[in-house]
């Protein structure tokens, strides 16, 4: 994976919509932020791998439908297993339960939020994503995991692997808070724990379930029924 930008560099971005208008919209908010800055756009798919191999940037946004190759494929390549140094993807939608989305996030992406979830999500999304976390959009955190749970009986051969060594209690509500869309901070703050310890807990979480981000840790919480409150 991608190092985090050097302390005081700012996130460089890549943008990959075939709407020029929404990549106008993203370039134009994200440019002025102190500390993001837009170093490339894509219009389609096969345009978005070339440039991101090239530039190599530290966050790149994704739409799922472009042209050419769609945001699913582009996603595999550039952040998918057999990535030998992938990237960091955050896939950008407009609908929060589009099937292509639980599909980029297998595939590597780190997170994903909503068209019209606003400027400010979208700014924490890209420093979530430079920072090694991820943000998936709490308003449809809960709907797309829901909608995964659902698929489980027809998509079982999809399903992530019982973890081989058992969860302990406190990892077990560390799970269930990132499943409802919590961001460390918030967990630290509901689990009166510190940031280190949270981030302890999921990187021993990441390597008993074999996941690659908490995306993947939300899934899993939520195919084996801790994805409720109190569940």
């Amino acid at each position: 994976m991608t190092s985090p930008p050097p302390s005081g560099s700012p996130i460089r971005v890549l943008i990959a919509d075939d709407q020029e208008m929404v990549r106008t919209g993203f370039r134009f908010f994200l440019d002025a932020q102190p500390d993001i800055t837009v170093v490339a756009e894509a219009a389609d798919g096969e345009e978005a791998v070339a440039l991101a191999r090239r530039e190599r940037p530290d966050v790149c946004l994704l739409d799922i439908r472009m042209p050419r190759l769609d945001g699913l494929e582009v996603t595999r390549l550039l952040a998918g297993p057999q990535v030998a140094d992938p990237l960091r993807v955050v896939v950008v939608t407009t609908f929060d339960l589009d099937e292509y989305v639980y599909g980029a996030l297998r595939g590597g992406a780190c997170g994903f939020l909503l068209k019209d979830s606003g400027p400010t999500l979208l700014a924490e999304a890209v420093r979530a994503a430079a920072a090694g976390d991820s943000l998936v959009s709490p308003s449809v955190t809960v709907r797309l995991l829901k909608h995964v749970t659902a698929l489980r009986t027809t998509t079982a051969a999809a399903a992530p692997a019982r973890p081989a060594q058992s969860l302990t209690d406190r990892e077990l509500d560390v799970v269930r808070l990132v499943a409802l869309g919590r961001t460390n901070a918030e967990v630290a703050a509901e689990l009166y724990v510190s940031l280190s310890t949270v981030k302890t807990h999921l990187s021993s979480v990441r390597s008993k379930l074999s996941a690659r981000n908490r995306v993947e840790i939300a899934a899993w919480a939520w195919q084996h029924g801790h994805g409720r409150p109190g569940g």
